[in-house]
């Protein structure tokens, strides 16, 4: 069997990358190497997405990126001595001594249940506030349906191993301690397989694109996890399959942000509606509301509107739409209007702290900031 590459080699990356560089060439490789992307070579491209995304693995995990960094390949592969998960091999060679030793049991061997999937997935905000339908497109190893996952050709079963005859596990005399490790013939299977499954060449499982419906509860915002039991993949010769979860991303929205059940946004409103008063057509997810506007509003005034925001999907109260006043400057003044202004500008400073009383207020704290510094 021809050695496997090195696995920070096949991400392109250093021995030093951080967990966020690792993952960030993850994504990108995936997409590249997408059999769905490739559509002149599917069969090229799947081989270096199983290696990258196998590679992603084990970097990703620390305690398995702690063995392979020791002990390389060997360091992960059961066969070799290494545990999945990246536990201490040196605990466990003791564990089995003292345990042979003692008369202690510990269960071993046997099939691997598949491993959990995860898909990213991006919602508008009033699909993650409502709920939706997903469609999503996954690829995942699925139960071979020729041999139904045995691995075996139709037909025939495995067989007992016959080194370690059914157990998994064999067991090596080395004077007064008595030493259990994995079995190098069947891998900790137990079983052996001598006529193989021509479609999945005896692994049990082979690489499919499925395509699931996710129902999307609402209320879902950006770091939420929806799991889809039994949708990851398919365990090893029978095993139970891993399971799938869909990890939600929000998209920004041109109108609104959100901080938790509250939305908020920003609305720009005319001189004379600021001074005078009036009515604003204000948006929300449910459709248009009539905001009435008082006279003298000033910049930054934040009105809220109770129930226009989001219901959580855990649960409580709907929140609220919070809407920010921001008055917006006249500009392109015709010749005309620049006399007007000018005129207004004349009969307002005649009230002076009567008109504008904040302006004054900050004029008389900057007065007294400068007395203060040549005093």
């Amino acid at each position: 069997m021809a050695e496997k590459e090195d696995f920070y080699k096949v991400l392109g990356i250093d021995r030093n990358a951080s967990d966020a560089e690792i993952k960030k060439k993850y994504r990108s490789l995936a997409m590249k190497f997408h059999p769905d992307r490739n559509a002149d070579n599917p069969e090229a491209a799947e081989v270096k997405f199983k290696q990258v995304k196998e590679a992603y693995e084990i970097l990703s995990d620390p305690k398995k990126r702690s063995a392979y960094d020791q002990f390389g390949h060997a360091g992960i592969d059961p066969s070799m001595g290494g545990r999945p998960g990246g536990a201490d091999g040196f605990s466990d060679i003791f564990g089995d001594v003292f345990g042979d030793i003692f008369g202690a049991s510990r269960a071993r061997g046997g099939v691997q249940r598949g491993s959990d999937l995860r898909y990213n997935l991006e919602l508008t905000l009033e699909e993650a506030v409502t709920g939706t339908d997903a469609k999503i497109r996954v690829p995942v190893l699925v139960a071979c349906d020729d041999c139904k996952g045995s691995g075996a050709k139709k037909g025939t079963t495995a067989s007992n191993c016959s080194m370690c005859h059914g157990h998994g596990q064999v067991r090596m005399q080395q004077g007064f301690f008595s030493v259990q490790q994995t079995c190098p013939t069947c891998r900790g299977s137990g079983k052996q397989i001598k006529d193989p499954c021509a479609k999945c060449n005896g692994h049990g499982r082979v690489q499919e694109t499925k395509t699931l419906s996710a129902k999307i509860p609402g209320g879902v915002d950006t770091g939420d996890r929806i799991r889809l039991a039994g949708e990851g993949e398919a365990g090893e010769r029978g095993a139970p399959a891993g399971d799938l979860y869909v990890e939600i991303k929000v998209k920004p929205h041109t109108i609104f942000s959100r901080d938790g059940a509250n939305l908020f946004c920003e609305m720009p409103i005319s001189f004379p509606t600021a001074c005078l008063g009036g009515e604003l057509e204000v948006p929300t997810l449910d459709g248009k509301v009539v905001l009435k506007i008082p006279a003298e509003t000033q910049t930054g005034k934040q009105f809220r509107l109770r129930g226009k925001g989001v219901k959580p999907v855990r649960g409580g109260p709907i929140g609220d739409l919070l809407c920010k006043v921001q008055i917006e400057t006249p500009v392109q003044l015709t010749k005309e209007q620049k006399t007007l202004v000018e005129k207004l500008s004349e009969s307002l400073s005649g009230g002076g702290k009567f008109h504008s009383p904040q302006e004054h207020s900050w004029t008389d704290g900057v007065k007294n900031f400068f007395d203060k510094l040549t005093g």
